[in-house]
């Protein structure tokens, strides 16, 4: 009897997709028992206006080129026809759904690891999903409940203190930051003019 494929879903605005995210991504899948991560694209939400953040298909299309040397790494388009606002509950709902043959989990900073017990339905959540933690530099503590809870894998990988903000930030100012973006997703943004 073999065992469903176990699949990390990463989920992201990756606006743009950096080296952090590859780093973090790359390390779960091959340092933990995940045998796929998902980026997930989180798609534009039509009820807030946020000017900062490009099209879905941009960022999607970003995503794409990153992962192309990466097979274990999929870029997951699944937010685009859930109706919005989504929450990530639905989401796994809908992916179990689709997919019943897969195993899916849950992949988490911990600066989201300390806000979880305000997320909508996250006990459902903590029941029915294994959730793989990895290292961030932020404030506050994660609740008692989550420390050692057996759902909960803390995955020793990379801190990687880089940010879409700052990069966004930095092209804005004229900065090169080209050593934090894949080549490709780089010359994307360059040749598109995004950011500027």
């Amino acid at each position: 009897m073999t065992s469903n494929k176990r699949i990390g879903l990463y989920f992201g605005t990756f606006n743009p997709i950096h080296i952090g995210h590859l780093v973090i991504a790359n390390y779960m899948v091959e340092f933990s028992d995940l045998d796929e991560i998902w980026m997930v694209v989180t798609p534009h939400n039509p009820h807030k206006k946020k000017s900062t953040l490009l099209e879905d298909n941009h960022r999607l299309t970003m995503v794409r080129i990153a992962l192309e040397d990466y097979p274990k790494l999929k870029a997951s388009t699944v937010e685009f026809d859930l109706p919005q606002p989504n929450y990530t509950i639905n989401t796994l709902v809908h992916l179990e759904e689709k997919h019943p043959d897969l195993d899916f989990c849950l992949i988490m900073g911990e600066d989201n690891l300390k806000s979880f017990h305000k997320w909508k339905n996250y006990q459902v959540i903590l029941d029915r999903y294994a959730i793989y933690c990895y290292p961030r530099i932020s404030e506050g503590v994660v609740e008692t409940q989550f420390n050692d809870h057996p759902k909960i894998t803390k995955v020793n990988a990379p801190i990687m203190e880089i940010s879409s903000t700052f990069i966004r930030n930095g092209i804005t100012s004229g900065k090169n930051i080209r050593p934090m973006l894949p080549y490709e997703v780089w010359k994307y943004i360059d040749e598109m003019n995004f950011y500027k």
